[in-house]
């Protein structure tokens, strides 16, 4: 089974987008604002919007399962406050709840979290608790930056975070560590951005002493880990100096890195540095990148054609890579697989 740990519901029908656009404009005009309830997407709408795009791209690709949160740069914790946050994140959360009971052989729900700038974290734990019990959900989706690319929120070592990661030890849940859209000139959301933030946080985790506190807390570090692996000797040393363990110890029993590096000399580096226990499979097609390579002549975000086509790997690590460090990470998944395959 190949099972891509990085998939985000970017082909909503558009009916999401224009309420999400009304709730906005009542943000300053509390008459116009919706409810949830305004909201109508049917399941044949549903269906069609997964299966002449996520669906089709994964039965092309050779793909089985997707962990589906909703899209990450729709989540903009930066607009409004909380209450919006919240419920943004509540009707987001329901579509990617419906789609994985619609095709439920190929998607698991993972939930993105109503955080606001300013606002404590554990305002997020009724929805996290709710997609966990009510939706199945296996992991979720953190921002370490609601601001939107001001950085204004204490570093993922705060105790501010704690409330979540008590709840996420509870559940034995995982959480990747997603910015969302950068509201922020100087920042490019997926170019800049998203891989600043994935870096960023590898910083922080190597600085703080967190996993002391929670030993069996595990975060997912998008796109490749941004710029960590390619610079693992610098945080070696940085480590070295901050009087911290070596890297290994310090951080990866904790953290993994997937697969969402979109040449073959990006996963290769990835591959020769983190090793392969901690590497996860993930593509998150039909999203920051959805052309093709002109070098190739595939798609860039095709990544399975990396890990098959690497020097690098054995048929045991693409095993691992593929199915098995997801389901060790994700144990609610492991759990769901089992069930249905005692069926």
């Amino acid at each position: 089974m190949i099972i891509d740990c990085h998939g985000h519901y970017t082909t909503a029908p558009k009916a999401l987008e224009t309420w999400r656009n009304q709730q906005i404009a009542g943000i300053k005009d509390p008459g116009v604002m919706p409810k949830a309830s305004d909201l109508k997407i049917s399941d044949d709408e549903l269906r069609e919007s997964i299966q002449s795009n996520q669906l089709r791209l994964m039965t092309e690709r050779g793909l089985d399962l997707t962990l589906f949160s909703p899209r990450a740069s729709f989540m903009a914790h930066h607009i409004g406050d909380f209450a919006v946050s919240s419920t943004w994140a509540a009707i987001c959360n329901e579509l990617c709840y419906r789609v994985s009971q619609l095709f439920p052989d190929h998607f698991v729900p993972v939930a993105m979290l109503p955080q606001s700038p300013g606002v404590d974290p554990a305002s997020c734990i009724p929805e996290l608790e709710k997609c966990v019990k009510e939706y199945g959900n296996v992991g979720i989706n953190l921002n370490p930056d609601p601001s939107g690319g001001h950085w204004t929120s204490p570093p993922l070592t705060d105790r501010a975070w704690y409330p979540i990661y008590e709840k996420m030890v509870e559940f034995d849940i995982p959480a990747m560590i997603h910015v969302s859209t950068s509201c922020n000139a100087c920042f490019h959301t997926t170019g800049a951005h998203y891989i600043n933030a994935d870096t960023t946080a590898v910083m922080q985790l190597i600085q703080g002493d967190l996993f002391k506190d929670f030993p069996s807390l595990r975060f997912v570090i998008p796109h490749g880990g941004g710029a960590a692996p390619y610079h693992w000797g610098r945080y070696r040393g940085l480590a070295q100096e901050l009087k911290k363990p070596v890297l290994a110890e310090h951080l990866l029993n904790n953290i993994y890195f997937d697969t969402c590096v979109y040449h073959q000399p990006g996963i290769d580096l990835l591959n020769t540095v983190i090793p392969v226990k901690n590497v996860l499979f993930a593509s998150e097609m039909i999203g920051a990148v959805r052309g093709i390579d002109p070098e190739t002549g595939h798609y860039f975000d095709d990544t399975k054609r990396y890990i098959e086509a690497s020097k690098i790997l054995s048929d045991a690590d693409r095993q691992q890579i593929y199915e098995g460090n997801a389901r060790r990470v994700f144990p609610r998944l492991d759990a769901v697989l089992k069930a249905r395959a005692a069926k």
